[in-house]
């Protein structure tokens, strides 16, 4: 590894949100990969929307949140951007969750409604964060993982005769120098750096559950 006194070079703090997110986010897991493998089975997919949706559905959602707390208000006209494009996610991802049917029946229901109540409160969490940095983080990871989460609702859709929309986040240079400035500070960076491991813990475990939720239907 270079060592980046030697360079004059320094990652920023959306270089560590995109560090954390290729090795901890939903590309790394492999039943994501399997969801958006022609291999997929309907009841899986119709597993994730619906999961998806009950973690990342309801409004106001992580960034809208964030907005309103804004405890960095120069995040807040990136926030108002990314919460702006979730209005339409959600949207997409009520209506995937409508065409795919019915949950797919599988064992421990129960179990799996209180991880995805648990899930989403945690978000929700990470969005009230008084931390400086810390929300903004949690935002800047989901929005970088949702590249990945997409393939997933577009492959869905394609399955279920859903019409995909295009997202329309912020461009990826603007949240770049954003998360940049907004985590330019040692303490703004390691909070940007905790809420991003935070969301994405939160992304594996959910994939983590999908994943034992289609073993046990196999079984």
């Amino acid at each position: 590894m270079l060592d980046t006194a030697q360079t004059g070079w320094h990652s920023s703090a959306w270089d560590l949100v995109t560090q954390l997110g290729d090795a901890d986010g939903s590309a790394a897991h492999p039943h994501l990969a399997l969801l958006i493998s022609p291999a997929a089975s309907a009841r899986d997919l119709s597993d994730a929307v619906h999961a998806l949706c009950a973690v990342h559905g309801d409004h106001p959602g992580l960034a809208a949140e964030a907005r309103t707390h804004c405890v960095q208000p120069d995040a807040c006209d990136w926030l108002d951007a990314v919460a702006e494009a979730f209005v339409a996610e959600r949207s997409y991802i009520a209506q995937l969750a409508a065409a795919a049917g019915p949950l797919p029946s599988t064992p421990g229901q129960a179990e799996t409604e209180a991880a995805l109540i648990t899930s989403h409160h945690a978000i929700e969490m990470l969005a009230k964060s008084e931390r400086r940095g810390c929300a903004t983080g949690a935002v800047a990871a989901l929005v970088q993982d949702w590249s990945t989460i997409r393939l997933l609702l577009d492959h869905a859709a394609a399955r279920f005769g859903v019409e995909p929309v295009p997202a329309a986040f912020p461009p990826l240079a603007e949240t770049a120098a954003s998360i940049a400035m907004l985590g330019g500070t040692p303490a703004t960076e390691r909070a940007v750096s905790f809420g991003a491991q935070q969301l994405l813990a939160q992304h594996r475990a959910l994939w983590d559950l999908l994943e034992a939720r289609a073993s046990a239907r196999e079984g």
